[in-house]
């Protein structure tokens, strides 16, 4: 199995959609984390609170929803890639058993989508770092709270990537799939969380990025972004475990349907 990991690992590392994706996911981050800070404390309906304030420094962390976004973008392409360059043949001639290639691309794409989820904490925390020192504030919180939103980063772009390999392996068509992922993510995931907010801590998107230290419904797009949620995000280990069962029963599902099936 290490042998088909580091297989799998020197594909995304010598394929440059994986770098595009990072500097794609990096770069709007950038922006919103910039935008962010700026606008912290400008005062209006929409500006975000003082940086000095929890919220208001929080906010800025919101911006790394990018990232695990294209995280999860990064796990569909490690798993239809091959279909679409029609390589899958060789992958499964050199390696006969199919859940094992599977499994190789799902931890090549957790450990690809720790570096994005990596990337974006930098982004994020370093710009709201720079702005609220640069303002002569004091940082809001405390050491164990960002170190916290740190291994929340790398969990949530590890998790999202193996969903995105899963889902990958059950649709097979790229575009369909990375069509997918946003059209849950920025459409689906904020009408469900805005029409039943009852249900929002339990939507996989919303948990990764409240893993990451996002507030719940900051992930959301549209009206559902302001909605009032009810209730409040899943404990850190109940959303780690959410997300870990929606990977492996999207695993399991294409092991058993999708996987077997004759590659052409």
């Amino acid at each position: 199995m290490i042998t088909e990991i580091r297989t799998e690992l020197l594909k995304v590392r010598t394929t440059r959609l994986s770098y595009g994706l990072l500097a794609t996911g990096a770069g709007i981050t950038a922006m919103f984390s910039i935008l962010e800070s700026a606008r912290a404390g400008a005062g209006g309906a929409n500006a975000p609170d003082p940086l000095y304030t929890t919220s208001g420094f929080g906010t800025v962390f919101s911006a790394g929803i990018w990232g695990l976004l294209f995280a999860a973008v990064l796990g569909v392409t490690v798993s239809t890639t091959e279909f679409r360059h029609q390589t899958a043949t060789l992958t499964y001639l050199a390696t006969p058993h199919r859940n094992r290639v599977l499994t190789a691309k799902m931890a090549a794409g957790a450990l690809t989508g720790t570096v994005f989820g990596l990337v974006s904490f930098l982004i994020a925390g370093g710009t709201a770092l720079g702005f609220t020192l640069a303002r002569g504030y004091r940082v809001p919180l405390g050491d164990a709270t960002m170190a916290r939103f740190g291994v929340g980063h790398l969990l949530a772009g590890a998790l999202l990537a193996a969903i995105g390999v899963c889902l990958g392996a059950l649709v097979k068509s790229q575009l369909a799939a990375i069509v997918a992922v946003f059209v849950w993510a920025i459409i689906i995931e904020s009408l469900i969380g805005g029409l039943f907010t009852a249900t929002r801590p339990y939507l996989p998107y919303t948990a990764a990025t409240n893993l990451a230290g996002t507030t719940l419904g900051g992930a959301a797009f549209g009206p559902a972004h302001t909605t009032t949620a009810s209730g409040a995000p899943l404990p850190f280990v109940a959303a780690v475990a959410l997300l870990a069962a929606i990977t492996a029963a999207l695993a399991l599902t294409a092991a058993a349907t999708t996987t077997p099936r004759d590659i052409t």
